[in-house]
């Protein structure tokens, strides 16, 4: 195999770790959080509201807003390591 094969290797297996991180963190906010564990979490008020419910419906969303910039983020510094970014 040649180097740049290697590379290439290399930059996807580091792309679908920072995938399936982000995937994990959007299952556990949205299934677990949000519907497996709501009622346990329900006995803690958060502005008011139960945790529960507040994971089901603002927490998810906040969480998958800043997954996204963190997703750019990291897939840039990605890019810049692997030498395959745009200027």
């Amino acid at each position: 195999m040649s180097q740049e094969d290697l590379s290439r290797q290399a930059y996807w297996r580091a792309h679908l770790r920072l995938l399936g991180i982000c995937l994990a963190i959007w299952f556990l906010v949205s299934f677990v959080l949000g519907i497996l564990v709501s009622q346990p979490l329900n006995a803690i008020q958060l502005g008011g509201y139960p945790l529960g419910f507040w994971f089901a419906q603002q927490g998810s969303i906040y969480t998958f807003i800043i997954l996204i910039f963190v997703y750019a983020w990291r897939m840039n510094v990605l890019d810049r390591k692997f030498n395959v970014h745009e200027e």
